[in-house]
């Protein structure tokens, strides 16, 4: 399952990542995690060294490596230059797992707790007035449109804060979103831009509510959001903790709290997987990004690089999935 953990700046929604993909994790799951906000702070989160994984490789980075590597044979794909971050797969192109070996994934990905994690990288001094950081992630989508992923796999990805996610077709990669919601106006605005945004791409958005202290939070949260709040998080020793650097052992949280994390990871396996869904939408943003940038850069027409019957999901290294 591929999960987007997203939200208002401060809400929690990368404390809430950490923790679904710690308990899964430690439930057995396979588990890849990836920092694609601004501020990456999911590292630490995870429980790994701050400082030694910002000195570890980034996708963004290496974005010329991970389109060579995911064009393998696609004669469609000719070159890395005439690959678009929206580029879907096709015939000969190397696809991804959550945890089989690669080559690439091994370089640029860490283990640690039985979760592999990798950041896009933040801004650097050269990207300051003149990188969209929508670049920086550019690497992220192509390695979600690549990556056959099963139902009791999970990966999950801390977006950047607010509405930005919708500034491309990422917000379309994932099977479920979760929504991190404080009860607050300007949280709930995000929410609510979020829906907006998404009624009209099937997107599954279910919202985790954060820290609370009473009733009068939680029906707060009910009324502005619905049916769908899944659930809600009170203020929390354990987080509090973790976030001054002692983070233990996740069956340590609170235990209503602990409920809401096996909640969304139950939420997100109900939902299922919709593969023709995943590949239409993966074609319809190739189309807009090529008729919009991609064609006059590259000097042809970068929608026939889509393969209409080539359903990711129904391929696995070259064979049905099953």
């Amino acid at each position: 399952m591929k999960l987007a953990f997203v939200g208002k700046g401060g809400s929690g929604k990368t404390t809430m990542a950490s923790l679904f993909a710690r308990r899964a994790a430690a439930l057995g799951h396979p588990v890849m995690a990836v920092d694609a906000d601004i501020n990456q702070h999911l590292a630490a989160a995870l429980g790994l060294d701050a400082e030694a994984a910002a000195m570890g490789p980034v996708l963004g980075e290496h974005l010329a490596d991970i389109k060579d590597h995911l064009r393998g044979t696609n004669p469609l794909v000719p070159s890395a230059e005439l690959m678009l971050k929206t580029t879907p797969p096709g015939p000969g192109s190397r696809l991804l797992t959550v945890r089989e070996p690669d080559p690439l994934l091994d370089r640029l990905f860490t283990e640690h707790g039985g979760i592999r994690f990798a950041a896009t990288g933040g801004f650097v001094d050269d990207d300051l007035g003149v990188a969209c950081y929508h670049s920086k992630v550019g690497a992220v989508e192509l390695l979600l449109n690549h990556l056959v992923d099963g139902p009791e796999e999970f990966v999950v990805v801390d977006m950047v804060a607010g509405a930005e996610a919708f500034a491309s077709g990422m917000f379309t990669r994932f099977d479920h979103t979760f929504l991190v919601c404080e009860p607050t106006l300007r949280s709930v605005g995000v929410y609510k831009q979020y829906l907006g945004y998404a009624e009209d791409y099937d997107v599954r958005i279910s919202v985790i509510g954060n820290k609370t202290d009473d009733e009068d939070d939680v029906a707060f949260l009910r009324e502005h959001v619905g049916d769908a709040l899944l659930g809600w998080c009170s203020r929390s020793k354990y987080v509090k903790a973790a976030e001054r650097g002692s983070v233990g052992p996740v069956a340590d949280l609170e235990s209503e709290n602990l409920a809401v994390v096996d909640a969304a990871r139950e939420r997100a396996v109900a939902g299922g997987k919709d593969w023709a869904k995943f590949t239409r939408q993966a074609h319809e943003f190739h189309r807009k990004a090529a008729l919009a940038w991609g064609n006059d850069k590259a000097g042809v027409d970068l929608a026939d690089q889509i393969v209409p019957d080539y359903v990711l999901g129904e391929h696995l290294l070259g064979a049905p999935v099953h």
